[in-house]
């Protein structure tokens, strides 16, 4: 079977009409992903990158003439694979021998192929690391906040969601009330990193409807909340989860509903938090009417759904969207708290979970694909950062970055490299993104579109799509493999990145420590038999590419879902966990740190943008960018489906119809985002399920700046802020944005003026 493997699902690979490939649902996929099915239009679209590229000036004058104030403004100039692939080996041994591999930052990160050899990352870092190093960066975008709390509090075995979150199928059989802040955008749940042949979330969510399961959401937007039965909406303000959380926990506290018994021999820090809960010290109790106050959802509401927590075997549900704000480690750690207050952590289908329908993955219950890659190699270089702080990297050489419990060495970055990913969508200011991207004396891009990023280089190296490739593909919280066959070469003079950096490594003198004297089918085949190796039940890799998939235990009865807590709560001192208590922490050593904006146990602190703050009387909405429906960040960009989803060309957002009338804004209207970090433009769609005062924006659009800097592609990240959720986690916190909305009025040329 001839398959291709995204990011977003499996494509089984067809013929149209007149004998062109195209792309259909995988026979075993129940909800294939629509968004998918153009991806082979960006073959061959304007915005492809065809040659070597190399900005004019850099090329004339070279790295140090100073002419790095010119990067994104300036055209480039067509050069060949042997010309590029001297100039970057040249380049890095001049900033590896002048400056050390330090000051080399190796920008790697994205979704940019869901294959294990052609993984944009593994296959750069291995090259960086064999010239001599490289700055590289640590944890997600995704999942920042969450990934560097989780340990202190549950135990690094506990750091993912998957190994936190209870099976679909054990919530289906003895969940009575799964109550989620955030929300369910059963879009996200047709994405997984790696890929998967079998979207099945949204089918389990459905079967949990049906099997009686109460579903209670608090949500701004009444989208998040599924359709079907036993559904409830409860809208709030953005960011005041936490606030209804403990209103929750002090309303079990004050009707004497705690579970004393569970905390006492499963959790450290209760009495601490039940202190604040209290009031003890600040005289402000966070009862119900306290929560209601700050979130706008009724003090007999939070009571209500704080009795059903209790009274009915229940699991509390925290979408990633909560994490990627300031203080985004408070409502995952309320979460935890609140559980454990109410006594169900330990039963089967109940507790907490993190990411339900944030991706495919969660909850599946499945065994988990733990296989190899394309092995990076050592990195001499010990300096990191945490991935969203490249803008303070570039900005700060030599200063010190409170991160973790440590303090970071921010060095001296004279080349980045970046291949992978696009920042100029995903990164926060992307106004002063820009202005940083200019500091370095290089900037080498990995590609196959004309993204941003890609615009802010001055070498770009052309590189193949995943259809224009063999390779393995497979998540490893996934039960799939897929071999992913070429659909179509790639235009002539285009690479993979492989290939690519196999002319370099050859310039470099390290080709065969780079490629292992390997093919690239030798290297699938070594990375599906490391999969053999651990799952010996797979066929030959032989088997395997004819057939086009394997999965674990598909078509048979799947072995019993993993129970990550019930070990532990029913014997904490034979099973402990992994934390310093060997309990669930809800107070922690991390308020021993001494960080302003993260103390001992969870708390809700108001943050500097949100409905609540000053600042909203200048800018009185709250911006939300969830991720899109039409496209897996800011890839597919210019396919048919994120085509077709905008308005005459522009990114459409939504507003509650009151706001909309209350600006003199109209249904469909052009209107500018604006705040004091950037201006972008987006057409207006009418929502009455949503609050008043908040504007969602779902990220993705590309940036496309004007010459006077408005944002044309309407890229919400051109007004988030860089501000991270906690000097812990230093994780990104968009989702705390204020803006204003007026109509967009378009510049007259000068000739309409005349």
């Amino acid at each position: 079977m001839h398959l291709f493997a995204t990011h977003f699902g499996t494509y089984e690979v067809a013929a149209n009409a007149v004998g062109k490939p195209c792309l259909k649902p995988f026979r075993h996929d129940p909800d294939p992903a629509e968004m998918g099915l153009g991806y082979l239009d960006l073959a061959d679209h304007p915005e492809r990158i065809r040659v070597p590229m190399v900005r004019r000036s850099w090329l004339d004058k070279g790295p140090l003439a100073g002419t790095s104030s010119e990067r994104g403004r300036e055209d480039f100039v067509e050069v060949s694979w042997d010309k590029v692939s001297t100039l970057v080996a040249d380049e890095l041994r001049r900033v590896h021998s002048t400056h050390g591999g330090q000051a080399v930052f190796g920008g790697s990160y994205g979704w940019a192929s869901a294959g294990r050899f052609h993984h944009a990352q593994s296959q750069l870092k291995r090259l960086l690391n064999l010239a001599g190093g490289f700055t590289s960066s640590v944890n997600t975008y995704s999942y920042g906040a969450a990934g560097v709390l989780l340990p202190y509090i549950l135990g690094p075995d506990y750091k993912d969601a998957c190994d936190t979150s209870p099976s679909w199928s054990d919530i289906a059989e003895n969940c009575e009330l799964l109550v989620g802040f955030g929300g369910f955008r059963l879009t996200n749940a047709q994405v997984e990193a790696g890929g998967t042949g079998s979207h099945r979330a949204v089918e389990w969510l459905r079967r949990c409807q049906q099997s009686g399961v109460r579903i209670v959401v608090f949500s701004p937007a009444a989208s998040d909340a599924p359709a079907g039965p036993n559904v409830r909406h409860i809208p709030l303000r953005p960011n005041t989860d936490t606030a209804v959380m403990l209103g929750m926990c002090h309303t079990l506290l004050a009707k004497g509903r705690v579970d004393r018994e569970f905390l006492k021999r499963c959790t450290v820090g209760y009495a601490e938090f039940e202190r604040y809960l209290k009031g003890d010290a600040d005289g402000i109790a966070k009862d119900a009417a306290w929560a209601s106050n700050i979130s706008g959802v009724p003090a007999d509401v939070i009571a209500e759904v704080a009795d059903d927590l209790h009274c009915n075997r229940s699991l509390v549900n925290v979408a990633w969207s909560l994490q990627r704000a300031r203080f985004g480690e408070q409502p995952f750690w309320a979460a935890i708290a609140l559980a454990s207050v109410a006594g169900h952590v330990g039963t089967r289908g109940c507790g907490f979970a993190f990411g339900l329908t944030a991706v495919n993955s969660v909850g599946q219950p499945v065994r988990r694909l733990k296989g190899p890659v394309f092995e990076q190699g050592e990195n001499p270089v010990r300096h990191y950062i945490p991935v969203a702080r490249i803008t303070e990297l570039l900005e700060s050489p030599g200063s010190r970055l409170a991160y973790n419990g440590r303090s970071l060495e921010l060095p001296d970055i004279r080349l980045v490299w970046w291949a992978g990913g696009n920042p100029f969508h995903h990164h926060q200011d992307l106004n002063r993104l820009a202005e940083a991207f200019r500091r370095p004396e290089t900037v080498i891009v990995t590609e196959n579109m004309w993204t941003g990023t890609a615009r802010m280089a001055d070498i770009v190296l052309p590189s193949a799509f995943p259809f224009e490739r063999d390779d393995v593909a497979a998540s490893s919280r996934d039960n799939w493999l897929v071999y992913s066959r070429r659909v179509m070469d790639p235009p002539a003079g285009v690479l993979t990145d492989h290939e690519a950096y196999c002319l370099i490594a050859a310039k470099l003198g390290c080709l065969e420590a780079f490629n292992g004297g390997l093919g690239t089918n030798e290297w699938l085949a070594r990375v599906y038999e490391g999969y053999r190796d651990r799952y010996p039940e797979l066929p030959d890799f032989q088997t395997f590419k004819m057939c086009g998939f394997a999965a674990l235990d598909e078509g048979e009865e799947a072995p019993a879902p993993a129970d990550h807590f019930g070990r532990f709560v029913a014997d904490p001192q034979s099973s402990p966990l992994r934390t310093s208590s060997g309990r669930i922490e809800i107070s922690s050593e991390i308020g021993n740190f001494g960080y302003p904006d993260i103390g001992r146990h969870p708390v809700w602190m108001p943050p500097e943008e949100w409905l609540g703050a000053p600042l909203a009387r200048q800018h009185p909405i709250h911006l939300l960018s969830p991720q899109p429906a039409h496209r897996l960040h800011g890839q597919l960009e210019h396919s048919v489906a994120s085509q077709n989803a905008k308005l005459n060309g522009y990114e459409r957002f939504t507003l509650n119809p009151a706001d909309a009338a209350l600006l003199g804004l109209r249904d469909g209207q052009l209107c500018e985002l604006y705040n004091d970090r950037g201006r972008t433009i987006a057409a207006l769609t009418l929502n009455a399920g949503l609050i008043s005062g908040v504007a969602v924006l779902p990220a993705g659009g590309w940036f496309r700046p004007d010459d006077q800097g408005v944002d044309h592609g309407g890229n919400p990240n051109t007004l988030t802020a860089i501000t991270p959720a906690s000097h812990l986690s230093q994780a990104t916190a968009p989702n705390s944005c204020l803006i204003s909305i007026r109509p967009w009025c378009a510049p007259t040329d000068k000739q309409d003026e005349d």
